[in-house]
């Protein structure tokens, strides 16, 4: 049985540039978001599995000896490398009680929980006795990576309870990290994760989730960039609810209707994207002012071409106007048509503008928090380096 208590950390994931053109073989670029998903693992003193989840409300708890029953009657092998069949998930909806047409939150999130579980401990032992909190700074369904930061949290905690990877904590540290081909293995079944949620995620979410600081995508292919500097930001949420499908749709339809004026928009935001990333990659750790005229020229650019797409609304029009009047520079971030903005903060931005900037959105009814992007991925941390918030939220929960 496992015998020591964890307590460990994913970030969500915000695009900076590239979306929807993503859509069509064009670059994007995401980046890591320091709002994170924690979760503690303790051992059970009972042969029991319990996960509780407030950000959603739902706590369950099963006998291990059931959960080992459910796995050997899988109609097919459990592995990282295949997708959950249609089968696998029916047998878990069934045993956790959950019907074929429950797309909420916790029934989505006790799904993946349970294959993680079960497929884990079938490849590298026994269902543990464990005892599972997770609590998130994410807001769900806003197309931050909540789903995939849930995930990752619960695929390297439970490959580090099964004695697959290693426990990199040791006396004395603060922060862990796993090794590269440990990450690696996490990646792999965090993906697994996303596909019980999702069905057919890209894998960039999750990936972002582990590896922390910025990915490239374009075509299915997921590449780290060599080096990402922190950037501060304002991560705005309009409210204003959306639907990826149909804002997808949208955009696709415009091309097949207007492909010579369409097409360069989809060629101009790829340059963005590229010319973006090479801002990035040159920038030093902690960089001057004097290279952020060029990443704001981007986000105005960029925002405008999304409009041109049909996937601005007013809330985020507001938003841009907003920002624009403390001298700050904003775009959307994700599927657009409402949903999420970002707000680039200088170094030499005082906290007097970005607290003006805060409550003039907060005015307008948005959701503001100021954060940084580029940061770290998975983590494990020691009591000592978690906020009071953090470790109110562990112990209420």
């Amino acid at each position: 049985m496992w015998e020591r208590g964890l307590v460990l950390s994913a970030p969500g994931k915000v695009i900076l540039h590239g979306e929807h053109a993503v859509v069509h073989g064009k670059v994007a670029l995401a980046v890591a978001l320091d709002l994170r998903t924690f979760l503690r693992l303790r051992p059970s003193a009972e042969p029991r599995v319990c996960i509780r989840l407030p950000s959603v409300g739902a706590v369950r708890s099963w006998d291990t000896l059931s959960l080992q029953t459910l796995r050997r009657g899988f109609p097919a092998e459990l592995d990282e490398a295949k997708s959950p069949s249609v089968e696998q998930l029916e047998t878990l909806r069934k045993f956790a009680g959950i019907t074929a047409e429950a797309s909420a939150p916790e029934s989505l999130a006790t799904l993946a929980f349970l294959y993680l579980c079960l497929a884990i401990s079938a490849k590298y032992g026994d269902v543990p006795s464990l005892d599972i909190l997770v609590w998130s700074e994410l807001p769900t369904g806003a197309g931050l990576g909540s789903s995939a930061a849930y995930a990752v949290c619960l695929a390297a905690a439970l490959l580090t309870a099964s004695g697959a990877i290693s426990c990199p904590m040791k006396e004395g540290d603060s922060t862990a990290r796993w090794t590269e081909e440990e990450l690696s293995v996490i990646n792999s079944w965090a993906f697994q994760g996303e596909r019980v949620i999702h069905g057919n995620p890209s894998g960039v979410d999750n990936a972002v989730g582990t590896w922390g600081g910025a990915l490239r995508y374009q075509s299915g292919k997921i590449t780290p960039l060599k080096r990402v500097p922190t950037l501060r930001i304002l991560l705005t949420n309009t409210k204003v609810p959306r639907s990826t499908k149909v804002l997808v749709a949208g955009v696709k339809e415009k091309i097949l209707k207007f492909p010579a004026i369409m097409n360069p928009v989809l060629e101009s935001i790829d340059a963005i994207s590229q010319e973006c990333q090479r801002v990035l990659e040159a920038m030093p750790a902690n960089p001057s002012a004097e290279y952020y005229p060029v990443l704001e020229d981007l986000f105005d650019i960029n925002q405008h071409h999304l409009n041109v797409m049909g996937v601005g609304h007013p809330s985020l029009d507001r938003l841009c106007q907003v920002t624009a009047s403390h001298g700050l520079h904003s775009k959307l971030t994700g599927a657009g048509g409402g949903g999420c903005g970002i707000t680039l903060l200088r170094p030499d931005t005082s906290p007097l503008a970005v607290e003006a900037a805060k409550q003039d959105l907060c005015a307008c009814g948005f959701e503001c928090w100021e954060t940084n992007i580029g940061g770290p991925g998975v983590t494990l941390h020691s009591s000592s380096s978690l906020s009071t918030r953090v470790l109110h939220a562990l112990s209420e929960g």
